[in-house]
């Protein structure tokens, strides 16, 4: 005999009891009125999809009702849902060689179920080979700037550490410190959620700082929209909070003079400011407002990766943000957002020429759009929007709307 699906006729909570009667009195459990018969739990039959020893797992964490099945995806209304912990779920699901999805459809709860694609290991040479590439970039582009700020020390009688060397060994690996622990941090959450990535690449690059960054592969879907903001969110906090001792030291190793002072040399680099720099040279190290800071190479490392946290918490596309804003947004509405900050960037490039390329950059990616997580139903936790608005602090602080300049001559 099928159990019968009841709904309160005062509060309309709804679940499914062993029961056929029409009217069970005073039975809802959340305000204790009378509940009516609505409907019937559907056994799912499924002739194509799903193996047997599989419904009966799914039956142990949902009632489901009414299952359609198209090619290798079944989808099953789900009526009750017995187990909250949709990460438990998944890992029984993976046993049984599946991935599931849980969506809101048409005001129902849709539990979708398709094949887990196979997880190839990688080549561990690739990742060992890219780090020593950007060690040797990054100890390069140390040296460049190490050797400018020598000259600047020489050129005003300054005192400092001139020996250049040593000046590029701590800017690398500050900036592989940095960088290294923003993605471990993602790394981290990931396994910690059971979602399969890689260890970072480092990414080396010919320019002033010898490096486009570090990124790891994530493997598998996000589950929660819990864990996407864990994810989001781990990577930043924790290459921020390297980055602001590393800042701390290489601006107490930067030498300041009065502007009038300094020769303005036409064509030279100004590094932009974030108001966390703005507060840090002000009230730790009270530099006066007319003065003018030459970055040692550590606090380069430091501002770099001050930036790269501020890049990559805007909220758009698959960007960290953008994980963190796919969390608590639809599909639809942060693809809005992801166009409007694609838009604004393009239209920020009168400050930054730099912004053009995210706008466009922001844009593309924006076209292949966020899935979001595979549950989209559970709700998001309180611990998990105390997060959220820590990451907005760190994301304003951080800041930096015009992050390099040429100076002008005069």
């Amino acid at each position: 005999m099928p159990k019968g699906i009841y709904e309160c006729v005062n509060c309309g909570h709804r679940e499914v009891i062993d029961s056929n009667e029409a009217l069970l009195e005073k039975a809802c459990p959340k305000c204790g009125s009378d509940m009516v018969i609505v409907g019937f739990e559907i056994e799912p039959v499924v002739e194509e999809g799903p193996a047997r020893d599989l419904i009966e797992k799914l039956s142990q964490f949902y009632s489901l009702g009414e299952t359609q099945s198209r090619g290798n995806v079944t989808a099953f209304e789900v009526l009750e849902i017995k187990e909250s912990n949709f990460e438990k779920v998944l890992r029984e699901l993976e046993k049984l060689g599946y991935w599931g999805a849980l969506k809101k459809k048409e005001g129902k709860v849709i539990l979708y179920l398709f094949p887990a694609q196979e997880v190839k290991e990688e080549n561990p040479f690739i990742g060992i080979g890219l780090f020593i590439a950007t060690v040797l970039s990054t100890l390069f582009a140390g040296y460049w700037l190490s050797g400018s700020y020598i000259s600047f020390l020489d050129e005003y009688n300054l005192p400092g550490i001139r020996n250049i060397y040593l000046n590029a060994l701590a800017f690398s690996i500050s900036v592989l410190a940095i960088l290294g622990t923003h993605e471990m941090g993602h790394k981290i959450a990931a396994t910690f959620h059971g979602v399969k990535s890689t260890f970072p690449y480092f990414i080396p690059f010919p320019n002033i700082l010898g490096t486009l960054g570090a990124v790891i592969r994530v493997k598998s879907p996000i589950p929660t929209r819990n864990a996407a903001i864990d994810l989001g969110s781990s990577g930043p906090i924790a290459g921020f909070i390297v980055a602001i001792p590393v800042l701390l030291i290489g601006l107490r190793l930067s030498p300041a003079l009065p502007m009038s002072a300094v020769a303005q040399v036409e064509g030279g680099i100004a590094f932009g400011q974030s108001l966390i720099m703005v507060l840090l040279e002000r009230y730790i190290f009270r530099i006066p407002e007319n003065y003018v800071i030459y970055l040692h190479p550590v606090a380069i490392a430091g501002w770099v990766g001050i930036l790269v946290t501020f890049l990559n918490l805007i909220p758009a596309a698959q960007l960290d943000g953008g994980h963190i804003a796919r969390a608590f947004l639809g599909e639809k509405f942060h693809s809005i957002l992801t166009f409007g900050l694609g838009l604004a960037m393009i239209g920020l490039s009168v400050l930054w020429a730099g912004w053009l390329i995210w706008g466009f950059i922001i844009l593309l990616m924006g076209r292949i759009g966020n899935p979001g997580a595979l549950d989209e139903v559970s709700p998001i936790t309180p611990r998990r929007i105390a997060l959220a608005l820590i990451v907005l602090a760190i994301f304003i602080l951080s800041a930096t709307p015009v992050p390099i300049s040429v100076v002008q001559g005069g």
